[in-house]
């Protein structure tokens, strides 16, 4: 049966080619700077306004199953050493239906992360330019939602990343370590100036509004775990690490230090900022701020580190951009090579840069963050998020069954425990998204399933 027809990883034809120019230090910097972005500078004000200082029990929650997941990736991504993420390792141990899925979902995660991320650093550049007595007009500065005509900063930075892909991966990697490092120093210095500040009663009440997910106004989740479905954001990025196996030096090895080593050091990172942010200012102050690093600062008395701090983050937040559209192409690219796309998008230039579907990539999310506010987009992202990482816990435990003699470069500990933690805790934190993201998404995949019922499935038999 065609719908569960799965797909045999080959050689690409000259071509279509991927150049291999990444060693894991490129793929540990690739992870750490998709990681550490939005979530920390910019999510971390939502989270607070939803759960109060309990945000940073949010992130150990979610944390905690991205963990999961993350050592559920290591080991597909060294058994199929091939792009496509979760994509690919679905068409090869689920079957076809389940693959189209999981890319038609992977399409909604890494284009909303982008616009995401694009929209968050509008909000530090914004901040940053006033400081400098540089003022962007309202309607230039926000989407239709916030009562602006198109957040033009949003689009100009997709603009200037996607150009630098389209230059050329090694390029691209070698300046994204230098960002990373950068913006690594900055969250260093945001710490070093606001844990003097360090106030116990910060953190009083601790759960305003409890550990759970309790709806408030608007269908907004709040608690805990409302918190969490939204701060689930800020931990994955190592998902981009496997759309990178193809140009990965050395696969078997690379990937899993890059996936396993930058999930513990954002882990750290996150712990450590989060508890400093709601110790050093009331979470009511900052919780609704584009830029809550900054605000904190300025509350504190440190005009000059808070405008350094959005200085750094304007120019340190384009790393993660740069991960989530480099691993979006990459998706794009697989989806043309098996015919689910027009096979001329999966064509690389001289460079082995996949640069044609880079610029189209780069023109969709762009409308999306000229348009959408943060919240929303944030949120949906985190959707087509869970359903891949549910596919690749599933696709672990599936693959361990069926071929339990095969060589692993990488096991998964404990697999039976760790996976089937992976798939309950995304699920459960699907059920904390708003219903109207839940309801978004299951259009998107509804919608999803005509095309592929009514193109795609055909399109993909005859390039078979």
């Amino acid at each position: 049966m065609s719908l569960l027809r799965r797909k045999t990883i080959q050689p690409q034809p000259p071509g279509q080619q991927l150049a291999r120019t990444l060693g894991w230090p490129h793929l540990v910097a690739l992870g750490v700077g998709a990681i550490v972005g939005t979530g920390i500078l910019t999510l971390i004000g939502v989270g607070a306004d939803r759960a109060g200082p309990a945000v940073i029990v949010a992130f150990v929650v979610a944390g905690a199953i991205c963990a999961c997941a993350a050592l559920c990736y290591a080991e597909m991504a060294t058994l199929i050493p091939a792009s496509g993420s979760a994509y690919t390792y679905s068409y090869a141990t689920l079957g076809e239906v389940f693959a189209w899925v999981v890319g038609w979902s992977l399409i909604l995660e890494y284009s909303l992360v982008v616009s995401t991320v694009a929209v968050g650093w509008s909000g530090y550049a914004v901040g940053f330019l006033k400081g400098l007595g540089v003022t962007i007009p309202a309607v230039l500065a926000n989407g239709p939602g916030l009562g602006g005509v198109v957040n033009l900063p949003a689009v100009a930075i997709i603009a200037l990343v996607a150009g630098l892909l389209m230059l050329g991966t090694r390029e691209s990697a070698r300046i994204n370590t230098v960002l990373v490092l950068l913006k690594i120093v900055t969250l260093a210095l945001f710490v070093g100036v606001a844990l003097p500040h360090f106030d116990a009663a910060n953190l009083h009440p601790f759960a305003p509004y409890g550990y759970g997910s309790p709806t408030g106004a608007g269908g907004v989740k709040y608690g805990v775990m409302g918190a969490a479905a939204i701060i689930f954001f800020a931990f994955y990025g190592f998902d981009a690490i496997s759309t990178a196996a193809e140009e990965a030096k050395n696969p078997e090895r690379d990937l899993a230090i890059g996936i396993v080593g930058s999930m513990l050091a954002c882990t750290v990172i996150y712990m450590v900022v989060a508890a400093t942010a709601v110790g050093a200012l009331s979470y009511a102050r900052f919780g609704s701020s584009p830029e809550p690093l900054a605000l904190i600062l300025r509350e504190l008395g440190q005009p000059k580190v808070a405008t350094v701090v959005a200085a750094a983050a304007a120019v340190a937040l384009p790393t993660v951009l740069l991960a989530f559209l480099y691993g979006q192409s990459r998706i794009f690219l697989v989806m043309a090579r098996d015919g689910f796309l027009p096979p001329a998008l999966a064509t690389v230039n001289r460079r082995g840069t996949p640069a044609r579907i880079t610029a189209m990539t780069a023109v969709f999310v762009a409308i999306i963050a000229g348009l959408a506010p943060l919240d929303v987009i944030a949120s949906l992202a985190n959707a087509g998020t869970l359903c891949a990482f549910v596919a690749v816990a599933a696709c672990v435990l599936v693959s361990r069954r069926r071929d339990p003699e095969v060589r692993r470069p990488f096991r998964t500990p404990a697999a039976s425990i760790v996976a089937p933690l992976a798939i309950l805790g995304c699920l459960y934190l699907f059920t904390s998204l708003q219903i109207r993201t839940q309801l978004a998404f299951l259009g998107w995949n509804g919608f999803g399933l005509l095309v592929y019922l009514l193109y795609a499935r055909r399109r993909a038999e005859i390039a078979a």
